[in-house]
């Protein structure tokens, strides 16, 4: 009987009064994941596959109105971009990736605005694509941004009986900036921001995140050549008036801000750049009586366009 008393208590597994030890193996583990996310589900099968597919597949180069489509990497900034509704065609997600409260979130929040393909891909091929990045698992696709053409705008203005109020941007390569821009445009009515196509901040998701969500319905137009652009405005009956801190006129004096115009920022360290200034009607000056030297481009726009909005009620 002492012998079979000593096999019996060689053997492994859970033993009477284990205290709770196995109590974590039997909480829940939340929703059900998408059948793209459960392994040998077909849809998860054919999901991977693609994911292979994109992954290897060379990235589009930009041309003609478009940019080049973008990645948004990392648990956190996934969430927030996902949050702030940039747009997206597709999420990544790793094989066995660790399911905390972000990666819950975001397999949410993908699923609740549609339209976004939901990919599980391996490490390997995720860190390739995103050429080593730190991406914790989670990846996603921002399109290609379909820019405006800068003639679009003021046509878009004279077809609601509008006076065109635009915001040109030059040299200005802060994506937040932008954003920025792009949201005191739509607040105060203006028609939208016209960026050059080189060496100047585009729709970045960045750039969505701050406009929180004005860049959805505020064109952003890009230009082959900026001063081209602001002559062909000029030819068509726009004023185009350059904000700088020498300008010859003081903010509150310019009467053209009634009337079809073009808002030229610089950068706030260089400013306008020289063909840029030379092409402006006015060169304006904004009082800052508090004696800063300059300010950001996204809030001298918007104190701009608050005083083109005024005159024009």
């Amino acid at each position: 009987m002492a012998a079979n008393n000593r096999r019996m208590s060689g053997k492994k597994g859970a033993q009477v009064g284990s205290g709770g030890q196995r109590r974590k193996g039997l909480e829940g583990k939340g929703p059900t994941p998408p059948a793209e996310m459960r392994k040998g589900h077909k849809k998860n099968r054919i999901a991977g596959a693609k994911a292979k597919q994109a992954v290897r597949r060379p990235a589009p180069r930009g041309r003609g109105g478009k940019s080049t489509s973008e990645l948004v990497v990392g648990r956190n900034p996934v969430v927030e971009a996902l949050r702030e509704g940039v747009p997206a065609s597709t999420l990544y997600v790793q094989q066995f990736i660790d399911n905390d409260e972000r990666v819950r979130e975001a397999l949410q929040l993908a699923a609740e605005r549609g339209g976004i393909n939901l990919m599980e891909a391996p490490r390997p091929e995720l860190d390739r694509m995103t050429n080593g990045l730190n991406h914790q698992g989670l990846v996603l696709q921002v399109p290609p941004y379909e820019y405006a053409h800068p003639e679009d705008l003021a046509d878009a203005a004279a077809d609601d009986g509008e006076d065109p109020l635009i915001v040109a941007l030059d040299g200005v390569t802060d994506p937040r900036n932008l954003g920025a821009v792009v949201r005191s445009v739509s607040a105060f009515g203006g028609h939208g921001v016209v960026v050059p196509e080189r060496r100047a901040a585009g729709m970045t998701a960045g750039a969505w995140k701050t406009s929180a969500g004005t860049a959805a319905r505020t064109p952003v137009a890009r230009a082959t050549n900026l001063t081209r652009a602001l002559e062909a405005y000029k030819k068509a009956g726009l004023v185009v008036v350059g904000l700088a801190a020498d300008g010859e006129v003081e903010l509150g004096e310019l009467e053209a801000l009634a009337g079809p115009v073009v808002i030229v920022v610089g950068s706030e360290g260089k400013g306008l750049s020289r063909l840029v200034g030379e092409t402006c009607d006015f060169r304006v000056r904004i009082p800052m009586p508090g004696g800063a030297e300059s300010l950001n481009a996204g809030v001298a726009a918007g104190i701009v366009l608050y005083e083109a909005a005024r005159r024009r009620v």
